[in-house]
């Protein structure tokens, strides 16, 4: 078998290369050790743009470290696949695989084989499994009611939060959190149906759980401020259709042959989007959402003429 390497590339193995590769994997360990925990610090990372970043968790860390020994990039990968899986505990997982190479580490040194190394690693790996398995207690299951078992899932959820810059809040935001996985359907569990909109100012505190849809939009219409910013159970129209008058299609032609042919074909065009807007009327809606434009025809006709409160384009 024949290797090719590049000009100038080092190619190096052995005992030397193993332990070279694992101080690699102890000196990233080493940073990011220092933010474990409800007490650990918080880490200044300032990137290649002078773009600064104050944080003390560690899949944002692992992700904002420029890394660049191969070796060591191993243990992003295991940082973003706790993140991604879990969604937790990453700054563990990272700290406890360089605890790991560490003991490995004067294993190489005495000369022991990585092959037998990594059979006793795994060997270790399936007999912890195992008893994490054997003394895990399912705290919902045992659960004696409801309302025990939302007190269980927030403080399951606190734990998590105790290393996170908003553990100060925690009771706070724990009760959000639950309130927000127990409106999912709980025999699928979305999560992917939670999201989280950021607006700019005001605390911590000023965060809010919204029971239903959330849109980052607000209404530019005129006389919008004297329309009601809260309806109770509404019927919501939601359309994908046009709401506004558009001028021709590129290359389109109308031939007339009299000014009361062109006035027809205007009063036409205005009449279909008059239908449309009357046929909203008749719904009984009171708020239209769209994904196409709603011009400022129907901005006015149906808040103000027909007591439809809220029309928005999403």
């Amino acid at each position: 078998m024949l290797t090719i390497a590049s000009l100038g590339t080092d190619a190096s193995q052995g005992k030397g290369q193993i332990i070279s590769n694992i101080n690699a994997c102890v000196a990233v360990q080493s940073t990011v050790k220092s933010t474990l925990g409800p007490y650990g610090g918080d880490l200044l990372l300032v990137d290649s743009n002078g773009k600064q970043t104050i944080t003390n968790d560690g899949a944002t860390v692992m992700k904002l470290l420029d890394i660049v020994h191969p070796a060591a990039r191993i243990l992003t990968d295991i940082a973003r696949s706790q993140d991604a899986e879990v969604g937790d505990g990453t700054t563990s997982v990272v700290v406890l695989a360089g605890e790991i190479l560490k003991e490995v580490r004067d294993l190489v040194e005495q000369g022991v084989s990585s092959q037998t190394i990594i059979k006793g690693l795994r060997r270790a790996s399936g007999m912890a499994v195992n008893k994490v398995k054997e003394i895990a207690v399912d705290m919902i299951e045992s659960a004696t009611n409801e309302e025990k078992k939302v007190e269980t899932l927030r403080r399951l959820a606190g734990t998590a939060m105790n290393s996170k810059l908003i553990k100060r809040n925690s009771d706070f935001f724990t009760k959000m959190v639950v309130d927000a996985v127990l409106s999912l359907d709980q025999d699928d569990l979305n999560e992917k149906l939670i999201g989280v909109k950021k607006v700019t100012g005001g605390g911590l505190q000023d965060s809010l759980f919204v029971n239903g849809v959330a849109f980052k939009k607000t209404f530019s219409y005129a006389g919008f401020e004297q329309q009601p910013k809260f309806f109770k159970d509404p019927k919501i129209v939601c359309l994908n259709v046009e709401l506004e008058l558009k001028s021709e299609k590129d290359n389109a032609e109308v031939r007339v042959e009299q000014v009361s042919e062109y006035q027809a074909i205007v009063d036409a065009e205005w009449q279909i989007i008059y239908n449309k807007l009357e046929a909203i009327y008749k719904t009984g809606a009171k708020v239209v959402l769209s994904k196409l434009p709603i011009g400022d025809l129907a901005t006015q006709y149906v808040p103000t003429s027909r007591g439809v409160s809220s029309v928005l384009t999403l």
